[in-house]
């Protein structure tokens, strides 16, 4: 028996467009010079860098890059390999979620050291991870009322708590939502050709949890699980219910209950964790069971 819960990771969703064309990568004098787009915003706003061969396709656009401005006015050059050739065009699109949170790209350690209190054996091998591209979280769980809105009809077994998150629900459901809210949202221009909802990796999502925290939970060490009932809804103080999202504290970049309430399907299919260095991992090309991460409303505190 699975109890899960919905955290999507999002290629995009803009609202706003402020376009710069310019020509793809090309030489001279044996130096190589970088197509660039300048973007004027506001520091910490989140950009798209969109790319296209072809202007009169309104539907060709590709993302290529998501840029959080460090600074007012911010040059961003494609350096990315292989290179691109030929002619090519770019364009700086705002994003403007309403229940997104962005997360940037960056280097974590996945898994746990082999002395950490409540940890299982396969969260070994520990592994440096590096996602170069950053992308947008969901800040609360998919809710009953969402799901039945899209989908219409409800799976959940406490079918009866609205605003609490959808339960009870396979992968293959899961990828369905992401599949038809990606269909409805592109057909009603809410999100651009390109782009689409869809499950974290596996280390997408313990990036996101752990929020640039390296201790056994994301917010601090607690080996004796004394501040854990702060952050989620586990056995001890979950009343045998799921309970309505986003009543406990978030993590540092504003996610709610990561730690528990209902698992997490992710995309992966389930495996050891290579260890070692990689980059943007997407988890065994195959398997028979896929990637649940986080804890739930039936399960004791070291599962969270």
């Amino acid at each position: 028996m699975k109890q899960i819960k919905f955290l999507f990771g999002l290629g995009l969703w803009f609202l706003a467009i402020q376009p710069a064309l310019v020509q793809a990568q090309s030489s001279l004098l044996g130096l190589n010079l970088y197509a660039g787009v300048s973007i004027t915003g506001a520091v910490s706003s989140v950009y798209a860098i969109q790319a296209s061969t072809n202007l009169t396709q309104t539907n060709g656009w590709t993302c290529v890059a998501l840029v959080q401005l460090p600074a007012t006015n911010y040059l961003w050059v494609d350096t990315s390999s292989p290179a691109a050739t030929g002619q090519r065009f770019y364009r700086a699109v705002l994003t403007a979620p309403t229940d997104l949170v962005f997360i940037p790209p960056g280097t974590f350690r996945m898994g746990s050291s082999t002395n950490e209190v409540g940890r299982s054996a396969d969260e070994s091998p520990q592994t440096v991870v590096t996602l170069t591209r950053g992308f947008f979280m969901a800040q609360y769980l998919v809710t009953q009322t969402n799901y039945v809105a899209l989908m219409g009809y409800n799976p959940s077994h406490f079918s009866t708590n609205t605003y609490g998150p959808v339960d009870f629900e396979s992968w293959t459901q899961a990828t369905n939502y992401c599949a038809l809210r990606t269909q409805r949202e592109l057909a009603a221009g809410l999100i651009p050709a390109g782009t689409q909802y869809r499950l974290p990796t596996e280390a997408e999502w313990e990036y996101a949890c752990r929020a640039w925290t390296s201790t056994q939970f994301y917010y601090g060490d607690d080996p004796g699980y004394t501040n854990l009932t702060n952050y989620a809804w586990y056995s001890a103080n979950s009343g045998n219910t799921t309970q309505p999202v986003g009543l406990k504290l978030p993590n540092q970049w504003g996610l709610y209950d990561m730690a528990g309430n209902v698992f997490e399907w992710c995309q992966d299919w389930y495996g050891p964790y290579p260890g070692g260095s990689v980059t943007d991992p997407q988890g065994p090309d195959s398997g028979s069971a896929r990637v649940l991460r986080g804890g739930s409303w039936f399960n004791a505190a070291n599962y969270c």
